[in-house]
């Protein structure tokens, strides 16, 4: 009970990339046709989402002062963030497979909730820390959480508007959420590539979390699309439509810019190294910018007619798939190995 009891208290705050990443797999493949493994995958996050959600409460209650000091920390209070993101994951899901749009609206009023309360006391206490670490310790791409948590927001916005006592206001709500992330992409993406560019960078420090480089792009680019898809449920979105489709194609491009310079960022750290690939929950945040990318250029296709990207999706989506099995696999042997000892 002891071992259990320790992983609870120093339980890793992003643990919930474990759900955006199925959740998010699971509408790529529904996407792409594979429809039993997408339904899988849902009561999968289903199990996941719940088990995560009661380690979460179960550390609140019993390591108050762990939870306060982590959300704190510039290296580990993002990660509290992966929470809204797997909400709104969740929501999507249920909406897109089992048309819930009634659960889907009520879980992104938590995903709300969840937003304000941790966006809002993460960057408040980093900002009035009395001692800040430097750059190249202190930021990673752990902190484009916000990006992805925020666009989550619109994501499911435009899904569960319908559902919504006032769907314009919803549709409102989405598209604010879809601009606010993409200027917090614009603000912490000059930060990272500052770190990149002009400090230091230590094989260890090239950590899986940077892989949201790309998948806040891909999120935006979803975002954009799902506005795009609905146009003509609200005036204003209709006047902004030509102004939308190229937002959204000038995101989804960097995006695609962003995938072969990760892959030899990988392919120097592990080959060039030699850094031994070993499991951490931190793979996770590899995992949801793969099947991210396949699902927002699919939804690219759909929403402005460009047709020939229909052969990338299945693609990506294969990538993401081998990642999840993987990291799962990973996932299951790192509980196992707690629960034994």
């Amino acid at each position: 009970m002891k071992a259990v009891s320790e992983a609870v208290r120093g339980f890793f705050p992003g643990y919930f990339a474990l759900v955006m990443a199925t959740g998010i797999v699971s509408l790529a493949a529904h996407f792409c046709g594979l429809e039993r493994v997408a339904v899988s995958l849902l009561w999968i996050n289903v199990a996941a989402y719940a088990t995560l959600g009661g380690i979460n409460l179960v550390r609140v209650a019993l390591f108050p002062r762990e939870v306060r000091d982590d959300l704190g920390r510039h290296a580990r209070g993002a990660g509290f963030l992966s929470s809204v993101a797997a909400t709104s994951v969740l929501g999507s899901q249920l909406v897109v497979l089992e048309g819930a749009t009634t659960a889907g609206f009520l879980l992104w009023i938590l995903a709300i909730a969840l937003w304000l309360l941790l966006i809002y006391t993460f960057f408040t206490a980093v900002t009035v820390a009395a001692e800040k670490p430097p750059l190249e310790t202190g930021l990673n791409g752990g902190w484009l959480l916000a990006v992805v948590s925020t666009e989550s927001l619109g994501v499911l916005g435009v899904l569960a508007a319908p559902a919504a006592p006032s769907p314009p206001v919803a549709l409102f709500l989405a598209l604010s959420a879809c601009f606010a992330g993409a200027m917090l992409y614009v603000l912490l993406m000059s930060m990272i590539l500052e770190r990149w560019l002009f400090h230091p960078l230590d094989v260890g420090g090239m950590t899986p979390p940077y892989w949201i480089n790309m998948g806040a792009l891909a999120i935006t680019t979803l975002a954009g699309c799902r506005l795009l898809l609905v146009k003509d449920a609200w005036p204003p979105l209709a006047r902004l439509a030509p102004f939308l489709e190229g937002f959204t194609l000038f995101f989804w491009a960097t995006a695609s810019w962003w995938i072969p310079l990760l892959v030899a960022m990988g392919v120097w750290r592990h080959i060039v190294r030699r850094l031994p690939i070993a499991y951490d929950p931190q793979y996770w945040s590899l995992v949801f910018p793969l099947g991210m990318y396949s699902v927002a250029t699919y939804n690219v296709a759909k929403a402005t007619g460009i047709t020939f990207l229909a052969g990338v999706p299945p693609v990506a989506l294969g990538a993401a798939l081998v990642a999840w099995v993987l990291t799962f696999a990973g996932t299951i042997r790192a509980l196992v190995r707690t629960l034994r000892a």
